[in-house]
């Protein structure tokens, strides 16, 4: 398992500050006393789950023209025909995968092609199940493009998540499964497919991303 570059800084801070927490504290309490054990407990278990968020797991990726890959770790929570304004500006079928804090946060390509867009927006920070939070939330969308079809993958910060990073251009050739981009501390990811797309999940599934199949084209 690896560290995601994104994490560096974050988790740095975090140690910076948990050291000098527990040093005051061992230093006005004494070193053996009860409180300062605590405290060193308590911080070794909260930089561990810090540490966590930035976690690259190996896996054995799948491939295939014809398949749309889980782009990131979640649960499925909307499928669904919806009019997708910014790209497309008609009728789409709706994938949505939540991300939980307990979730691996790096974001996949789910397909090879060329970038077609992508475009920030500022926005909201609501809760990422919100219906509204597609449209309103700080949010970042791709539009990746194979020759058989069009995809449009929008990473969503919710009300934790609230640093996206995409590092994607149009123009840019990408291949399947590398990585797309980052959203700190969990939130959503929505994939809009064409109107009639062979979807292979279900409502509530857990996928993997770079593993799981979201649909075939």
């Amino acid at each position: 398992m690896k560290i995601h570059r994104e994490g560096f800084a974050t988790i740095s801070l975090v140690f910076l500050v948990l050291a000098l927490i527990n040093g005051a504290v061992c230093y006005w309490f004494g070193a053996a006393t009860g409180l300062c054990w605590t405290v060193a407990i308590i911080s070794l278990v909260f930089f561990l789950f810090i540490v966590s968020f930035f976690r690259i797991p190996s896996r054995q990726y799948t491939t295939g023209d014809s398949l749309v890959v889980s782009p990131c770790d979640g649960k499925v929570v909307v499928i669904e025909e919806v009019y997708e304004p910014e790209y497309f500006k008609d009728k789409r079928l709706q994938v949505s995968i939540f991300m939980s804090p307990a979730n691996v946060h790096v974001n996949r390509n789910p397909i090879s092609g060329t970038v077609k867009l992508s475009q920030y927006h500022a926005g909201k920070y609501l809760v990422a199940w919100h219906p509204k939070s597609s449209t309103e939330n700080e949010r970042h969308s791709v539009v990746i493009g194979n020759g058989k079809t069009d995809i449009l993958v929008r990473q969503i910060a919710g009300a934790l998540a609230r640093r996206i990073v995409n590092y994607l251009k149009p123009g840019m050739e990408v291949k399947q499964n590398e990585e797309m981009g980052f959203i700190k501390f969990g939130s959503r990811v929505d994939l809009y497919l064409p109107i009639g797309t062979e979807v292979a999940v279900q409502l509530e599934q857990v996928v993997q991303g770079g593993i799981s199949v979201i649909a075939k084209i």
